[in-house]
């Protein structure tokens, strides 16, 4: 049964998978308004399934923050910042695997987003994904860094974070933006068969439990950032 929760996010459940797709019909940025929307997709899904599959727009997962909102002055950037962050926290710890279907460009927010998700499969089309931020101009806060040190491969590390580096699907599953990469017209099927794999494979209690143990301090560490993070952030110009 497929019900919308509100536009351009819509949430329905396949079993014991719930699907949350993003798509507006651009580059699926993320403002506030969206990310709220995800938030209520989260708590269904929380109550009424298993797993969680995350579904970009066909060639594109998302661009990232709204770039309107992030321009609109340092407050609003600042508090665009924060709500994505908290969001990605939660995916990072949330109860039940999360299973992203990544379509295509997944930039910045959007590249921060596979790092918060569990098993990220990627459609192998023309498309970039990475950490683009020193690039335009901007320090990367320590919480995204600190993400991303737990969650790439720790030789891409540095060209990821320092370097700005942009990957196609198939690099970036070296670096650890993914884990595998499969044919455009096969990346929704493939994350739901990987998430029913998982919702008949795994305790929860034990996977939720366990996911304190290997992620709680990471975590912790990066909530007692977010508060400095949040008042320095700057978006860049350049």
């Amino acid at each position: 049964m497929s019900q919308a929760i509100s536009t351009p996010v819509s949430y329905e459940t396949a079993g014991e998978v719930a699907l949350v797709r993003l798509d507006d019909g651009k580059v699926n940025a993320l403002s506030h308004e969206v990310i709220t929307a995800l938030h209520q997709a989260l708590d269904r899904a929380e109550q009424e399934a298993k797993v969680v599959v995350m579904i970009g727009r066909p060639g594109t997962f998302s661009a990232g923050f709204n770039l309107k909102i992030m321009q609109a002055g340092p407050e609003s950037a600042r508090d665009l910042f924060r709500a994505g962050m908290d969001l990605f926290l939660r995916l990072y710890e949330f109860p039940i695997p999360v299973v992203a279907a990544c379509t295509g460009h997944a930039l910045a927010a959007g590249a921060i987003w596979l790092m918060s998700c569990d098993v990220r499969i990627g459609a192998d089309v023309d498309a970039k994904i990475g950490l683009n931020e020193v690039a335009i101009g901007m320090v990367l806060p320590p919480s995204v860094v600190t993400l991303a040190r737990d969650r790439l491969s720790v030789r891409h590390v540095q060209a990821s974070v320092l370097l700005a580096r942009l990957f196609s699907p198939a690099s970036a599953a070296d670096a650890g933006y993914l884990d595998r990469v499969v044919p455009p017209e096969d990346v929704e099927d493939a994350a739901l068969a990987e998430a029913a794999g998982l919702a008949e494979g795994l305790s929860l209690a034990a996977f939720a439990g366990t996911r304190q143990v290997i992620r709680g301090p990471v975590a912790q560490s990066i909530r007692q950032m977010l508060d400095g993070d949040t008042r320095s952030f700057t978006v860049g110009l350049s």
